[in-house]
């Protein structure tokens, strides 16, 4: 598995091309990987909804489960479901919407300087096996393709946004990518300052 540097595309992957995306600042790269979980409608798998919500055509109007979503305009770079399927909706060299207010050592606004990666999963459901199999060698690759993203540079939704966002949740294996990658476990931060 490798990151095409020129298209910022993952090598094998299905890709489905979100209009929720911008140019990432002036000189900016990835430095940081963040670790999200979704699922649509709330605890249910499968489906096309997340790949509508990325590009913006799901029927949030016309469906009750929904509701909530209307006028959201997000997307992630990457997606991994609950099967091993994986889907990019934005190349890694443009700013993909997934973080929203955020930092992370004190630098605000991580969606400049980050790669988001959805699990479908919840907090509280552990993750499949596949997921990981899956996300360790997007990790490694990542980390190849773009230097700054450092050991201590994988974290969590919740990490970055504090009280506010909670996933990938306690359900997500951090010693697992420690273990196998030699990564190291994010601390919880607070206005950006570890606690």
């Amino acid at each position: 598995m490798q990151v095409d540097r020129t298209t910022g595309l993952l090598t094998g992957v299905s890709y489905v091309d979100s209009p929720n995306r911008g140019p990432r600042p002036c000189g900016c790269q990835p430095e940081l990987i963040v670790i999200h979980s979704i699922s649509l409608p709330a605890g249910s798998f499968g489906g096309d909804y997340i790949d509508r919500l990325f590009t913006n055509q799901l029927d949030t109007r016309r469906d009750e489960r929904f509701v909530e979503l209307y006028g959201l305009r997000v997307s992630a770079h990457l997606l991994i479901r609950r099967d091993g399927h994986m889907t990019q909706f934005v190349p890694f060299g443009q700013r993909a919407w997934h973080a929203g207010e955020s930092a992370f050592e004190g630098r605000r606004g991580c969606n400049d300087f980050s790669i988001g990666i959805e699990l479908e999963g919840t907090d509280d459901t552990p993750y499949a096996d596949v997921q990981y199999d899956r996300l360790e060698p997007v990790i490694d690759a990542l980390r190849e393709a773009y230097p700054d993203i450092g050991r201590n540079r994988v974290v969590g939704h919740c990490h970055i946004a504090p009280g506010r966002k909670s996933d990938p949740g306690p359900s997500f294996d951090w010693g697992r990518l420690e273990d196998n990658l030699g990564l190291t476990r994010p601390v919880t931060q607070q206005r950006g300052v570890a606690l």
